[in-house]
């Protein structure tokens, strides 16, 4: 029976349907700053907001007032488009679903594997602390319960909630931590979530996810070089020439008793301060460029002192080698924006369906294509990422 909705609105459903299927990342972080982008009338690809993180302030003591400044961090979270096209689908004549649905499938996959990946890829840049840098698999029980307590225990450090905490793990990780917790006490239906579905279930804080989309993160052939100059802060540190190859972004670094401390009481963790490498520093370069920025005073001080001159930084994990780079970390710790596009203007032709499920956004549009005497469909997204708090993140690498 001929159905009265427009081609477009049916694809729409069926495309979201089967989109829902494959979120990876996408329903376990931020979305409260999408009603920025507005929604009247849609954004263009590559509008931007800056998010502004709140600010933090030392407490006073005694009766006297101390007045402080405050200071507003802001995150920038572009949008932009991406999308799949289906070239000669007819859609304007008849519509089939069962014919299509292949061709959907395809492309839904696509589509979401592309914004996970983007906000995967994403992660491993911006988070700068790293447990298990020796990449040893997470294959017996101990090991297995390790890589939960011990992210867990970083997080918690650098001031995470300890709800709504989730580990994404790529397919061998993911399937270490089953084994290893294979002989612990679970409920029945974790145990038999775990084995119908092979996935990790929660436990020992997190919610496990697995992605197939999990990056790499290769460290470059880069030795250790020392601080060069006293009392360094900020995000450029100036050190002796990079020796041995490059020093590759995403790596993470520590220097020798610069201590990273609690975002409220600035009182020192007892671990090192990590960050991350924001930009590859070449052989002979004599700046790193690192984030978090170092602060070693006042409302945002992240780190107990600068490093000392003469002292090298330490990589963690080997040179020259690559490592799965799951991560876990706290809901708030990433941001992902989905907003409505503009419709086709009036006139031309097309017709379009914007629909929104499960924290994802997309619109189909469907047009007539006169010199080759095709009906196009076209499925379009606008999205994007921002890091908003990375500290309460954690890479957990495996080899």
């Amino acid at each position: 029976m001929a159905s009265n909705l427009p081609i477009t609105a049916k694809v729409a459903k069926e495309f979201m349907a089967i989109i829902k299927n494959n979120p990876g990342m996408i329903p376990t972080v931020n979305r409260n700053y999408e009603d920025e982008f507005g929604t009247q009338g849609g954004y263009d690809s590559g509008q931007t907001i800056n998010i502004k993180l709140p600010p933090r302030y030392s407490v006073r003591a005694g009766r006297s007032a101390v007045p402080q400044d405050t200071v507003v961090s802001t995150i920038p979270l572009t949008v932009n488009q991406w999308g799949v096209d289906l070239w000669n689908t007819r859609l304007e004549a008849t519509l089939n679903m069962n014919a299509l649905n292949d061709r959907l499938e395809a492309a839904a996959a696509a589509l979401t594997t592309e914004i996970d990946r983007q906000g995967l890829e994403m992660a491993r840049l911006s988070t700068f602390n790293v447990i298990n840098p020796t990449g040893v698999a997470p294959n017996t029980q101990a090991l297995a319960v390790s890589a939960a307590t011990d992210t867990g225990a970083r997080l918690s450090e650098m001031g995470a909630p300890v709800s709504n905490r989730y580990f994404v793990a790529n397919p061998r990780t993911n399937g270490y931590l089953i084994a290893g917790m294979s002989g612990m006490f679970n409920s029945v239906p974790t145990i038999s979530g775990q084995f119908n579905s092979g996935q990790m279930k929660n436990a020992l804080g997190f919610d496990f996810v697995m992605s197939q989309n999990v990056g790499v993160q290769t460290n470059g052939a880069a030795t250790a070089t020392n601080v060069n100059g006293a009392g360094q802060v900020g995000s450029a540190i100036t050190v002796v020439a990079i020796a041995g190859g490059t020093l590759a972004r995403g790596t993470t670094i520590t220097w020798p008793n610069v201590f990273a401390v609690n975002p409220q009481t600035r009182m020192t963790t007892g671990q090192l301060a990590m960050f991350t490498v924001t930009a590859d520093a070449l052989i002979g370069a004599t700046t790193i460029n690192v984030s978090p920025p170092l602060v070693t005073s006042g409302n945002l001080q992240n780190v107990t002192a600068s490093p000392t001159t003469g002292a090298p930084y330490v990589i963690q994990g080997a040179a020259s080698t690559s490592y799965g780079a799951n991560i876990a970390y706290h809901k708030d710790a990433f941001t992902l924006a989905m907003v409505n596009m503009k419709e086709p203007p009036p006139g031309s032709g097309a017709t379009s369906s914007q629909t929104s499920e499960d924290g994802v956004t997309i619109k189909v549009t469907q047009y007539w294509d006169g010199g080759n005497d095709v009906g196009n469909l076209r499925l379009d997204a606008l999205f994007g990422w921002a890091a908003t708090y990375p500290q309460l993140a954690c890479k957990y690498y495996v080899l």
